[in-house]
């Protein structure tokens, strides 16, 4: 029975090394170039534009009669669904009692609201032109309302979004959207053609395809930042065991 060649294992062993190692450094580096140029992207950019607020402006506030406020417990016993909190809000300059029936951990997350006239009681709808109206006092340029729609998740202009908003679209150069939440009448975010294009590297740099899973996540926390993680630690350990064969093949010398 022949033994086997331990001279030719070892060489097949450090040619499958060298191998992987070569393979494993195209397919980081192509990933390492799009960081690299997408966080250069990132530093250059200018910022304001990046967030899509140029023609957004501060909500004004007016002065609230207290004396014909209804007392929360009364608005908290008339409603058809249990609420956890009442708070105190303005919409449109109007006080109202905003009743949070089911709240995720962070605005984004899919929660559940209604808003009763803290003066009348009467439960107040989002509708569209209520949506409208609150999309128009949040912008200041000089375009004008073109539609007016009602999405759901996934929304392109904010990913992480998990409750349904309206969006108001506005003629304008830069293609403005306004995002209302339909239940709180909330100011989600204004959007526009220089935040879609920023997003776009967002989307390179976090590596968040929507070809490979239908729908881009948002983020970075998928399996596929998981797994160039691991290509990158193999890539390290060839590249480290390959060093450690040519060292003591004496392949190095110090002059």
């Amino acid at each position: 029975m022949k033994k086997p060649n331990k001279k030719r294992s070892k060489l097949f062993t450090l040619s499958t090394i060298k191998s992987l190692h070569k393979w494993l450094s195209l397919l980081v580096f192509m990933q390492l170039f799009i960081w690299l140029g997408t966080g250069l992207f990132f530093n250059l950019m200018d910022h304001d534009k990046a967030g899509g607020n140029q023609y957004r402006q501060a909500l004004v506030s007016q002065d609230i009669d207290h004396h014909r406020l209804l007392n929360p417990q009364r608005v908290l016993r008339a409603s058809n669904s249990p609420a956890s909190e009442i708070t105190l809000v303005q919409r449109l300059g109007q006080p109202y009692y905003l009743l949070t029936h089911d709240k995720g951990l962070y605005s984004h997350f899919d929660s559940h609201f209604s808003l009763v006239d803290a003066y009348t009681g009467t439960v107040k709808l989002i509708d569209i032109d209520m949506a409208s109206a609150l999309a128009q006092s949040s912008y200041r340029g000089s375009g004008k309302i073109a539609e007016v729609l009602l999405v759901m998740p996934p929304i392109a202009d904010f990913l992480k979004e998990q409750n349904n908003l309206w969006r108001v679209n506005f003629i304008d150069e830069l293609d403005t959207s306004v995002y209302i939440n339909v239940s709180s009448g909330r100011l989600v975010g204004h959007s526009n053609e220089d935040k879609r294009f920023v997003d776009f590297f967002f989307m390179l740099h976090f590596m968040d395809y929507p070809i490979l899973w239908g729908k881009p996540s948002g983020g970075f926390n998928h399996w596929l930042i998981s797994f160039f993680a691991i290509l990158t630690f193999l890539f390290c350990l060839t590249g480290l065991i390959w060093t450690v064969q040519l060292l003591i093949k004496g392949r190095y010398k110090v002059s």
